[in-house]
């Protein structure tokens, strides 16, 4: 029987259908798209790149730069699915030196879009202006020979609507566009880099000299003057970059990028080591914030491995692991000695915390509850009372409580008191944090959230994708008491918090919060939204570990953390006491 005619099931696909097949492995949204047309822009040479956007991506994408361009001839053959100008054999597979290598990026986005490219070549007199729909030349014009290249991404997924339909808003799909667009600026500090959205100028990153001020240009507000420098070199391996202080971290995941040959990427082998690098310096439930570069020989590193680029694979996976891991270490050990030789902030805390017994059990008197009101400000704490960063000086409100005994202070942390029969060993932390929410809850469940304008409205400065994400969800965040004032595209003014949470640092407690909305599109219940932010509040509210608690206050703080039932962990999920009875205690002692 001839082969060849015999009916069958399989079928070769249609071209145009092949080529949305593979748009979709590399076409996963709008900044993919921005993502692909920024390492070509890259790969040119180019110095200044402007990126416009239109409806979060999805109305228009166009990329502009000063970079060789392209003549007539190549500005067509790179929509060639596999045409590219930086492989010429296999062989260089194994020493990739180009941000883009594979020459899939333009023709899968012209696949599912429609395209204007304007280019020309350097020092020719004619540029070339040709037009897609589809992944299909419709015209090829002359151009004005304005130097590098534009292209214009338009109607992206107009002929895949299952792929349209499941974005997300234009708020959500912006934001990945500008962190997209502020990675390409961490890795290229030497490019100009400008992004624009319906028109308004979002932000402008000017060329730079050297790293630490693009990474300061770029996330100013999580480094400032915390940021603790990496640069360590070791058999062909360089680790360079900037990592934050631990006693400064917080809860929040941003930043935390890394990159390898300036390739952004995602990596478990070096998130690792830097969370290993950290240990003990580290606070539970807090995370490692850092941008760093690694620089590793090509052929040591294979980025052919994901569609997007965005994992590759090492050929020495535990070298790296041992190199970042020391950095890091080294790092926070210079920062360790520095702050032990010139007395730092820090330093000065901590022996300022080695506190008497006499001093917890003669108390000053705390002030009355009243100090708590709106527009009334606390009185500076005494001077043996070590008030931390973001806490206000205020003791913890008393009221008269019976059955508490109330027996003192352990390391500023733990609250020791006999409530009932029991002996209790009370984190001071987590419980009031526990009591917090509670209130905050109920306050919330009967729309009775007042909130306390501050004195002074304080300023706030964010990355763009987290200032889009704040900017979303700012009336919900007003009916929580939080009123935060918009005031420019990245700057607010946050005006006032909710009354019961006293005077925490706030820029601190907004970043936290803006790691919580980052996940209410993936939650339907209103109120599991909610309650991480009402958590969120509560923690910033509450006492802080090392802050030293007259006997009134314990007895205050133990009174409500048992009034609200005695509940043994924080909303975090943190234990909250140890408690011990009093037939417990007598077998202890063989009393039983």
């Amino acid at each position: 029987m001839d082969i060849a005619s015999s009916a069958g099931k399989i079928q070769v696909l249609p071209g145009d259908v092949i080529g949305r097949i593979a748009a979709g492995e590399v076409v996963e949204r709008p900044a993919a798209v921005v993502k692909e047309l920024l390492e070509n822009s890259l790969d040119a040479g180019s110095s200044t790149i402007t990126v416009e956007i239109k409806d979060g991506g999805l109305g228009l994408i166009r990329v502009s730069d000063d970079g060789e361009g392209m003549s007539r001839r190549d500005a067509s053959l790179a929509f060639e699915r596999h045409a590219t100008s930086k492989l010429q054999s296999d062989a260089q597979l194994g020493a990739i030196r180009t941000m883009g290598f594979r020459g899939e990026a333009l023709p899968s986005i012209a696949a599912v879009s429609n395209v204007r490219l304007r280019t020309v070549a350097r020092n020719e007199p004619v540029g070339t202006q040709l037009w897609l729909a589809g992944g299909t030349i419709t015209r090829v014009e002359d151009a004005a020979a304005i130097p590098g290249t534009s292209i214009e991404v338009s109607d992206l997924f107009f002929n895949t609507p299952a792929r349209r339909k499941f974005l997300k808003s234009t708020t959500t799909e912006f934001s990945h566009i500008s962190h997209v667009v502020q990675q390409a600026g961490l890795a290229w500090p030497q490019v100009h880099f400008r992004l624009v959205h319906n028109g308004y100028e979002v932000f402008v990153l000017p060329d730079v000299s050297s790293a630490r001020d693009r990474v300061l240009q770029v996330y100013r507000g999580a480094f400032g003057d915390r940021a603790l420098a990496v640069d360590v070199a070791c058999d062909g391996l360089a680790l360079r970059g900037f990592i934050v202080d631990p006693v400064r971290a917080r809860a929040g995941r941003t930043p935390q990028e890394l990159f390898v040959n300036r390739r952004p990427i995602k990596n478990g082998t070096i998130q690792h080591a830097v969370i290993d690098g950290y240990s003990a310096f580290l606070a539970k439930g807090h995370a490692p914030l850092f941008v760093l570069f690694l620089d590793i020989d090509p052929q040591r590193v294979d980025v052919n491995v994901h569609p997007t680029k965005r994992e590759v694979r090492f050929a020495s996976t535990e070298q790296i692991h041992q190199l970042v891991r020391s950095a890091v270490r080294q790092a926070l050990g210079r920062a360790q000695v520095q702050a032990s030789l010139t007395g730092s902030a820090h330093a000065r805390l901590n022996e300022d915390a080695a506190m008497t017994p006499s001093e917890w059990t003669n108390p000053v008197a705390p002030p009355a509850r009243e100090s708590f009101e709106p527009g009334h400000q606390p009185p500076a704490s005494p001077p043996s009372q070590t008030s931390f960063v973001g806490e206000g000086a205020a003791a913890y409100a008393v009221d008269e409580i019976r059955e508490i005994v109330p027996l003192g202070q352990m390391h500023r942390t733990f609250l020791i008191a006999q409530v009932g029969d029991e002996l209790q060993v009370v984190d001071q932390h987590t419980a009031h944090e526990r009591v917090l929410f509670e209130r905050l809850l109920r306050a919330w469940h009967g729309r009775a959230l007042p909130s306390q304008p501050l004195l002074l409205p304080e300023p706030l400065e964010l990355p763009v994708q987290q200032a889009l994400i704040l900017q979303r969800h700012l009336p919900e965040l007003e009916r929580l008491g939080l009123l935060i004032e918009p005031f420019g595209p990245t700057s607010f003014l946050i005006r006032s918090l909710p009354v019961m949470l006293g005077h925490p640092d706030v820029a601190v407690l907004v970043q936290d919060l803006i790691e919580d909305l980052e996940q209410w599109d993936s939650i339907s219940s209103l109120e599991e939204k909610v309650r991480p932010i009402l958590a969120s509040l509560a923690c910033h509210g509450a006492v802080r570990a090392g802050r030293p608690m007259a006997l009134p206050e314990i007895k205050q703080l133990v009174q409500d953390w048992v009034a609200e039932g005695l509940i043994m962990t924080c909303p975090h999920g943190r234990r909250v006491a140890f408690r011990l009875s009093g037939d417990e205690l007598a077998r202890l002692f063989d009393r039983a």
